[in-house]
């Protein structure tokens, strides 16, 4: 498999993975579970663009234009980002002949970048700590990032095997 093969296989796997976890959100979202919104992450990163990382409330903090495309463009950027940790760690001949572990067990450490950076950073502390409901918000958090992985190794067995076969370039 050639370089340009991998990279479009690792961008479609990590958009394909990010799309289920936006699809189980919308599901939680239509039962009435409370969801971030992606303007948040947006406001956030337009924030830690201008300098500033820490935050007391970012729902207080100045919003910043365009902060919901820039928050939809981060989360897509980000699932791409662990994709690729994905193949690092696995080789990239896990695209050819993916595994549910391998995809399960990086989705669950990918919860480990909103607890211990971007709620600490918007003023919800370590692992949601400061919010009213800490350990629900952990527990909701680690099922968002447990679908994540399992949409690694969904779509890397959807476009796996179309993308690993010779190419005619």
């Amino acid at each position: 498999m050639t370089w340009l093969q991998q990279t479009v296989l690792i961008v479609l796997i990590g958009i394909g993975a990010t799309a289920v976890m936006d699809l189980w959100l919308m599901l939680l979202k239509r039962l009435g579970v409370p969801t971030q919104g992606f303007d948040i992450i947006g406001r956030w990163v337009g924030h830690l663009l201008r300098g500033r990382l820490r935050h007391e409330a970012i729902g207080r903090s100045p919003p910043i234009p365009g902060e919901l495309a820039l928050g939809w463009a981060t989360h897509y950027a980000v699932g791409i980002g662990f994709a690729a940790v994905l193949v690092v760690l696995q080789g990239p001949a896990w695209m050819a002949r993916p595994t549910a572990h391998a995809a399960l067990l990086v989705g669950v450490c990918t919860v480990l970048l909103p607890w211990l950076v971007m709620q600490p950073a918007m003023g919800a502390g370590w692992a949601a700590s400061k919010t009213p409901t800490p350990f629900k918000n952990c527990l909701r958090n680690l099922a968002n990032h447990t679908v994540f992985g399992l949409g690694l190794y969904l779509s890397a067995v959807l476009v796996g095997p179309v993308l690993t076969h010779p190419w005619p370039l």
